[in-house]
């Protein structure tokens, strides 16, 4: 059912009705079937791909034959995301959901560690614990290629034009996304939403008021004020504490090599590598913690920042690895896991090995001083 309200077209995800549209694209995308190829048959794809490609062809169309709506799509992610946590996970607890109503709508503001499961935990907690899955803030820089443009779409994520450079243009899309903000959550969508553009690769979760005065720009032009919008949105600050990051080695020699030569050059494919990287690694235990909404009280972006920055800290979940490298005592941070933790360190240089103490170290330092 396409509405009057299609202003969004460009970057909400899809209807129910344009489902089967979007599958029927991906089984007939090239680059999509040679990745299915590349990643479940990598010995076979080369020689034998032309055997194979007609074959996973055959495959999803019966697979995928019954997914006719968004929610169909939900329940089919839902399979997938049981079978990562088995695989990668040590179990997967939250906090903080009973105090909110699955009837409403939120702005979850979380941080960002890594850049599919962030969202994927967030929609696993809500879809466990009778609520609706969240629309998903997705930046265009991940979506080069039509086929990943397909399946965010497909599982309820909006695109973010993070390629808009000229300043009218940006105006113009940021207006866009904070208009499609408030759409979605007055008429019953709740929203993920990263608390910065990009992971905090150095373990420093801290919020970028620009996003919040981009959440206010829909709010400007109903001349309201400030705070009296940010009540309306229903902000509620989520913290995700992964035990184990499986990209923290890649994350700490990038930001050496920016310590070290001033840059860094990002590969072609590092982004997609990174999320695959996230999905399938090993991540121990997994919390997330849904804080509470923030009503009232805050009256500028920083100091709407810095509420969710408190929230987030104070709800962020601490693991051994956090005490060890922020050399807190704490009890759950015996030998073994101090052992288990310093063998990540062999083989690395020195500097690498400081930025990756820190990164686990920074959420309990950061804790520990707030206490």
């Amino acid at each position: 059912m396409q509405t009057n309200n299609d202003i969004y077209k460009e970057i909400r995800p899809y209807n129910d009705d344009e489902v089967s549209g979007a599958i029927k694209r991906l089984v007939n995308d090239k680059e999509f079937i040679s990745a299915i190829l590349n990643y479940r048959f990598p010995q076979l794809s080369g020689a034998f791909g032309w055997l194979l490609t007609p074959l996973i062809k055959f495959f999803l169309i019966r697979k995928w034959s019954n997914v006719k709506t968004v929610d169909d799509v939900q329940r089919q992610v839902a399979k997938y995301m049981r079978a990562t946590i088995d695989h990668s996970c040590d179990g997967v607890s939250h906090s903080g959901l009973d105090k909110l109503d699955p009837n409403q709508s939120y702005l979850f503001v979380s941080n960002h560690r890594d850049i599919a499961m962030d969202p994927a935990m967030v929609n696993w907690c809500l879809y466990n614990n009778g609520f609706d899955t969240v629309r998903i803030a997705i930046g265009d820089n991940l979506l080069k290629k039509p086929c990943a443009t397909e399946m965010m779409r497909l599982n309820k994520s909006f695109i973010v034009k993070r390629s808009a450079k000229a300043p009218r243009e940006m105006m113009k899309a940021l207006g866009l996304l904070s208009g499609y903000i408030s759409h979605s959550l007055e008429t019953g969508h709740s929203i993920w939403i990263a608390q910065k553009e990009g992971r905090a690769k150095d373990g420093n979760d801290k919020t970028d008021p620009a996003i919040l005065k981009m959440f206010y720009m829909e709010g400007r032009k109903r001349k309201m004020e400030f705070g009296e919008f940010m009540s309306q949105l229903k902000i509620v600050p989520v913290a995700i504490s992964y035990e184990n990051d499986p990209c923290d080695i890649a994350k700490a020699k990038e930001l050496y090599q920016k310590q070290t030569e001033g840059s860094y050059e990002k590969g072609e494919f590092e982004d997609i590598e990174s999320i695959i990287q996230g999905i399938v690694g090993e991540k121990r235990r997994i919390h997330v913690s849904f804080g509470d909404v923030i009503q009232g009280g805050v009256d500028t972006p920083d100091s709407l920042a810095e509420e969710i920055d408190r929230q987030i800290t104070a709800n962020y979940r601490l693991f051994p690895a956090n005490f060890i490298a922020a050399g807190i005592e704490d009890k759950s941070a015996t030998e073994a896991e101090k052992a288990r933790f310093e063998a990540k360190f062999a083989d690395l240089p020195e500097g690498v090995v400081d930025i990756l103490k820190q990164m686990y170290a920074l959420p309990a330092k950061k804790k520990h001083h707030m206490a």
